[in-house]
């Protein structure tokens, strides 16, 4: 996926590149930086001492050595002084300077921990936007796959307000069904193909004929018609309904699936098969990136075998931003992320 927030140690990361959270003297402190250092080993310190350091917000890279990854990206996020003295800028030029030394390795997968929200102390809700926009911004016009590596929950966390509207929504509408004997998850386990491998190239995934099928009206046996009859007379699959919609919104594909956070590879092969079984969350991303409506947002996921359902936490909260007409993906994700839930588009 273009974007996948995870929590994880980033030395263990395995992907092209990784971003280390480093000094102006590129030489290994505490944190993330001490971290990469110490797993990358003395090879890393050398290489580090022939760059002759780098500049606040900008970007330097070596070799991995004995990271699993090919390259470390060296970047200097800035110290917070109160917002006054440029670190806005600074640290969304670490992100954006990062990511264009990665494109210019032609690395395919990148890695980055939170920068400046450590011990540089970097407001954590602030430093996380800066750190998707610059992301997503990037996304739009280049194929990569990007992890934003946390290590831990606080360490990422979507605005303390929206968390509390969430809450009362869930609290409104959430069913727990304690008494339930058998315990039936709302969603299934993500398709292997549906998580690419790191460092995976993606296929590229042109325009395709639309061709759309007639709603079909709800066909029972009491109407009379045999199995062959009703079989002939089947309502259109997710993959037409998408394609459709996507027409109908006026959007292309790349934005489509740029958008619902969806690499190329997976849209491709919705795309070539009528009949592909998409996972829930990937059907959800799709209705939000095409700000489908709560009923069209049902009615999609009819066509791909699923259901909202007010007994499972993650059907909330999609339907409480679905319901307020907020549709920015990455701002559902920090939710999500926040609650334990699956992430769409990951």
């Amino acid at each position: 996926m273009p974007l996948n927030i995870v929590r994880n140690d980033i030395t263990k990361i395995h992907c092209d590149a990784v971003v280390n959270a480093a000094n102006n003297g590129l030489v290994g402190g505490g944190g993330v930086d001490g971290a990469i250092h110490r797993a990358a080993g003395n090879e890393l310190d050398k290489a580090c001492q022939k760059l002759g350091g780098c500049p606040t917000g900008q970007a330097k890279a070596t070799k991995g050595f004995r990271m699993p990854c090919r390259y470390i990206i060296h970047t200097v996020g800035p110290v917070w002084q109160g917002g006054n003295a440029g670190e806005p800028a600074l640290l969304a030029s670490c992100y954006r300077e990062s990511l264009r030394l990665a494109a210019r390795l032609k690395c395919e997968s990148v890695a980055f921990p939170m920068i400046s929200a450590g011990a540089y102390g970097y407001p954590k809700e602030e430093a996380l936007q800066i750190a998707v926009n610059e992301i997503t911004q990037f996304l739009l016009h280049h194929d990569m796959t990007v992890y934003l590596v946390v290590y831990d929950r606080e360490c990422f966390q979507a605005s303390r307000k929206l968390i509390s509207d969430v809450k009362e929504y869930i609290d409104e509408h959430y069913v727990n069904e304690h008494f339930v004997a058998r315990n039936t998850s709302a969603f299934p386990t993500l398709r292997s193909e549906e998580m690419p491998g790191l460092g995976m190239s993606s296929v590229p995934a042109g325009k395709a004929a639309r061709k759309s099928t007639p709603m079909m009206q709800e066909v029972t046996a009491d109407d009379g018609m045999s199995l062959d009859e009703m079989l002939c007379c089947l309502d259109e699959s997710f993959s037409q309904m998408l394609l459709r919609k996507i027409d109908e919104k006026g959007m292309s594909d790349a934005q489509c699936y740029k958008k619902a956070n969806i690499d190329r590879k997976l849209f491709s092969k919705i795309r070539s098969n009528i009949h592909y079984k998409p996972s829930k969350p990937t059907v959800l991303a799709f209705a939000i990136a095409l700000e489908l409506s709560l009923d069209e947002t049902k009615d999609m996921l009819m066509k791909a075998g699923f259901a909202l359902s007010h007994s499972n936490k993650f059907d909330v909260i999609v339907e409480y931003f679905i319901k307020n007409g907020r549709y920015d993906i990455f701002e559902i994700n920090e939710v999500l992320f926040s609650f334990d839930q699956v992430m769409l588009g990951a």
